[in-house]
């Protein structure tokens, strides 16, 4: 059973802050030259909570610089403290990658920490060492939840917006656009009955990672060493909870988009090593003349057939093959296809991918530009997975091959941010 609760958010004071200036992507997503350009934008930018200006710096710095902007901002009146707790409803409105409009709502609020061998909180991807250690670094010396884990829950009757859109047109949600063009709409929730309906929506759901699943992992580890120093603290201690965004999978704003795999190594396929190592496979071709006209195509051919094992091969040679199979209801595509394709028809095993013999990129046209400039041998464009093979699979305790799931819009960073202190 999950417990969320309500909490008392730090937030930027839009009197003193152009908001839409300050949000930043998630740490993860930031390229070293973004971080860079955030660093020298707004001096209260979001970055300089999340990373330190240098990515060398990350290796010997213990955060302590975290800590003091934290307090600094405080005293400056840049960051304020809301007095009661409340959940944080946000609506985001966005341009799909298909040129489309579209809204996702969710609201932020504190997630009781549980160990995945209770099966409440599902993990979809395995975790690497190295930025785990880095997060906790800056957990401990912050004291605070910086950026949110982003959760999802299954709700196909979608209630959320039902409970909360009295809040979004309070007077006090606040606006801003980042500079992705997103907008993002943040109100408070306050209203006890309201507020009671947000904490029953989500007590016998179980919860997916979306993303944070470092995030997540370092708020286990910080909890357990929390709970040896202060074995009296209690089962309400602040370390016992997580800052936590939730988010309906199954409404129509929550985007799972798929990752394209790029393969960089080994020769291209002939027609009839195509045929030969895909046995069972159903083959067509259809003449491609730009990189610019295969979203098109993949809509027409490859996105109907997402009841089946499904993907497209571009070699860049003037035709797209697309190659489908029948599906049992508990496969999973992406894994039939690592397994019957990168390693069955490339020969490309678990340490060959691991070595970089794969690129797992997400834009299509991107994908195939750098294809016909020579980077890369063969382009396979994947259908999304539904979000019931994400919440199959992690009830099964699966974990899903690397580069899965792409959840859109990523949730940015600067909205809320929580300190682990007593919340009375």
């Amino acid at each position: 059973m999950n417990e969320v609760r309500p909490f008392r958010a730090l937030r930027y004071d839009p009197a003193r802050v152009d908001l839409g200036r300050v949000l930043v992507p998630p740490y993860d997503v930031i390229s070293a030259a973004d971080r860079v350009r955030l660093y020298q934008g707004d001096p209260h930018s979001a970055v300089r909570l999340e990373l330190t200006r240098e990515v060398q710096d990350e290796a010997t710095t213990d955060y302590a610089e975290i800590r003091e902007r934290l307090d600094a901002w405080q005293a400056e009146g840049v960051l304020l403290r809301d007095s009661r707790p409340g959940f944080y409803a946000l609506r985001q409105r966005f341009r799909a990658p298909d040129g489309s409009d579209a809204t996702r709502e969710g609201f932020f609020g504190l997630l009781r920490l549980r160990d995945y061998e209770r099966r409440v909180v599902r993990p979809h991807e395995h975790t690497l060492a190295g930025p785990k250690a880095d997060r906790l670094k800056i957990l401990r010396a912050s004291g605070a939840n910086l950026s949110s884990v982003f959760l999802l829950y299954e709700d196909r009757d979608d209630s959320l917006p039902g409970i909360v859109a009295p809040d979004f047109e309070a007077v006090d949600a606040l606006c801003a656009r980042d500079e992705a063009g997103a907008e993002h709409t943040l109100a408070r929730v306050e209203e006890p009955e309201r507020v009671k309906a947000l904490t029953q929506l989500l007590a016998d759901r179980p919860l997916v990672i979306a993303d944070g699943h470092h995030r997540y992992e370092t708020a286990l580890a910080y909890r357990d060493e929390c709970r040896r120093a202060r074995p009296d603290a209690g089962p309400d201690a602040p370390f016992e909870f997580l800052l936590a965004y939730f988010a309906n999978a199954f409404a129509p704003g929550s985007l799972l988009l798929p990752i394209h795999r790029l393969v960089l190594r080994g020769s291209v396929p002939t027609d009839s090593e195509w045929k030969e190592r895909l046995p069972g496979w159903k083959q067509e071709s259809v003449a491609v003349t730009s990189a610019e006209e295969i979203p098109d195509l993949l809509a027409g051919h490859l996105a109907p057939l997402r009841d089946r094992h499904a993907f497209a091969a571009d070699d860049a040679m003037g035709r797209l093959r697309i190659f489908s199979r029948e599906r049992r209801r508990d496969e999973l595509s992406v894994r039939v296809i690592h397994q019957e394709v990168i390693e069955g028809v490339f020969a490309l095993d678990e340490a060959a991918v691991r070595g970089g013999a794969i690129a797992y990129p997400k834009d299509t046209v991107q994908t195939a530009r750098d294809l016909r400039a020579g980077e890369g041998r063969v382009a396979l464009y994947l259908n999304p997975l539904a979000p019931d093979d994400v919440f199959r699979a992690t009830a099964a305790g699966e974990v899903m091959p690397q580069k899965s799931t792409f959840f859109f819009p990523k949730l940015p960073t600067g909205l809320v941010f929580r300190l682990l202190e007593e919340e009375a």
